[in-house]
């Protein structure tokens, strides 16, 4: 059993039972010309924590961790994509468009890959996901608990969107959660500390929250 110090108290874990899931790192949100840029966003804000990530990844992987990694990503036909969220607001690109890196959050597109520096690992989970929360529509809750996981680590894009989301996901399902704070970052700031001030709130209502320089220490002591 680890122990780490994070908010509003320890969070305690079994290796065995947890998993590291990253959350939409993928290249239309992180790199110049994706679809976080066409909304007119400054991408280099999530570029930041990369990193960040990077070093958690490698030591999970040391430790022999599960990893999970997600994709919001639709089918080359849009029939998982609802006209609602196609349609909203006013970007320069819509999802299914083309881009610079190809067809906007379309499965298989060069954009919708992970960025290189996070790539997956061979026997490492990758769900492509048609909504925010990596529960809905994908078999990822069946997928941990043939493997016996009962808790996650968190990290990746953004804080108040699809990682909020994904956390109170699981949290319904029974699932204790932790917030990477500097492995997970929003296009705007204001959001990030929002969400994660939700997320820890009354007890760790949704979740805990810690550095990923405590989460290092507590693997490394173990």
């Amino acid at each position: 059993m680890i122990e780490l110090a994070a908010q509003p108290f320890a969070f305690r874990f079994e290796p065995a039972h947890t998993a590291l899931v990253i959350i939409d790192m993928q290249r239309d949100f992180i790199e110049p010309g994706g679809f976080g840029e066409s909304l007119g966003n400054d991408v280099s804000l999530l570029e930041a924590i990369v990193p960040a990530c990077r070093r958690v990844l490698g030591a999970w992987r040391e430790l022999g961790g599960l990893v999970v990694h997600t994709r919001e990503a639709h089918r080359a036909d849009l029939s998982d994509c609802p006209p609602a969220k196609r349609n909203r607001g006013n970007p320069t690109l819509r999802i299914g468009d083309d881009g610079p890196m190809g067809r906007i959050l379309v499965a298989g597109e060069p954009g919708n890959q992970i960025i290189p520096a996070l790539a997956p690992a061979a026997g490492e989970i990758v769900l492509d996901k048609p909504g925010k929360g990596a529960f809905y529509a994908t078999p990822l809750q069946r997928m941990l608990d043939e493997r016996g996981i009962t808790h996650l680590l968190f990290m990746g894009v953004t804080t108040e969107v699809c990682v909020q989301t994904s956390m109170r996901e699981a949290n319904d399902r029974g699932y204790d959660s932790l917030l990477l704070e500097d492995c997970t970052e929003s296009y705007f700031p204001q959001f990030k500390q929002a969400a994660v001030d939700m997320i820890r709130a009354q007890g760790a209502i949704v979740g805990w929250t810690a550095g990923s320089k405590q989460l290092l220490a507590a693997l490394t002591a173990r």
